[in-house]
């Protein structure tokens, strides 16, 4: 008998916590080329849901679908303008976004998807040993705009060269337009390898981060609730470790 009284108390409040959103009720998604966490398949700056895949690309859609909560994906470019709208935009999120203590007030968070190292890379034929980012001050270092990465150098009072496109770095690094370029792994190495680009060598790890969903301060605790409570099932249950197999 306890059990049945239980059971249906479970109800009434699954019932009453799926209650507060309209029924039209749905996120704005955005994302960016970041691979092997989100990308398009044909590796252009725009894409639609179906032509969007990667760990975490997949990770938030399974999440959305056992939260019952709808979305709409896009891929878009550059990373700073989407950023940007998100901040500014109810009921947007943006992934795959390194959660970092001075963004943690921007938005609300839901994760982590993953993680990642924060690497100075540089060609492997490169004499460069460094044991802290001190001894890279006098460094030509290439960086992403607006990422997390290039923010955090620029906080400890380095002046990161910023490109729009990652991938841009690494042309500038073979040609010696960068003596290093600041990235992270294995997003570097990956952007690299589809530049057709093996062998680069990290001369310095500097940080760890991890990867969530930033979603739009007004976006409703409901939301963030319910989608954090899919992630950790998901992790509970092995599909996310198997997320990652797929792709590592």
């Amino acid at each position: 008998m306890l059990k049945r009284i239980l059971a249906v108390i479970a109800l009434l409040l699954c019932s009453h916590a799926h209650a507060g959103l309209p029924d039209d009720y749905r996120v704005v998604l955005l994302t960016e080329n970041f691979p092997p966490f989100n990308m398009a398949e044909d590796n252009k700056n725009y894409a639609a849901d179906g032509k969007i895949h990667g760990i975490n690309a997949d990770i938030v859609r399974e999440m959305f679908r056992r939260a019952k909560i709808r979305y709409e994906l896009s891929l878009r470019f550059p990373w700073d303008r989407i950023y940007k709208q998100v901040l500014e935009q109810p009921d947007q999120g943006l992934f795959s976004t390194t959660f970092t203590a001075e963004r943690e007030s921007q938005f609300k968070w839901v994760g982590p998807l993953a993680s990642i190292s924060w690497v100075l890379l540089a060609p492997a034929d490169s004499p460069l040993r460094l044991s802290g980012l001190d001894e890279a001050r006098n460094l030509r270092i290439g960086a992403y705009k607006n990422d997390a990465v290039s923010q955090h150098l620029e906080s400890k009072g380095l002046a990161p060269i910023n490109s729009l496109r990652d991938q841009e770095n690494v042309g500038k690094l073979l040609r010696g337009q960068i003596d290093v370029w600041a990235t992270a792994d294995p997003v570097g190495p990956y952007l690299a390898k589809q530049e057709g680009v093996t062998g680069l060598k990290p001369v310095l790890r500097f940080n760890e981060a991890r990867l969530f969903l930033a979603l739009n301060r007004a976006t409703p605790d409901e939301v963030v609730e319910r989608l954090q409570r899919a992630l950790d099932a998901m992790r509970a249950d092995g599909t996310v470790d198997a997320l990652l197999r797929r792709y590592l």
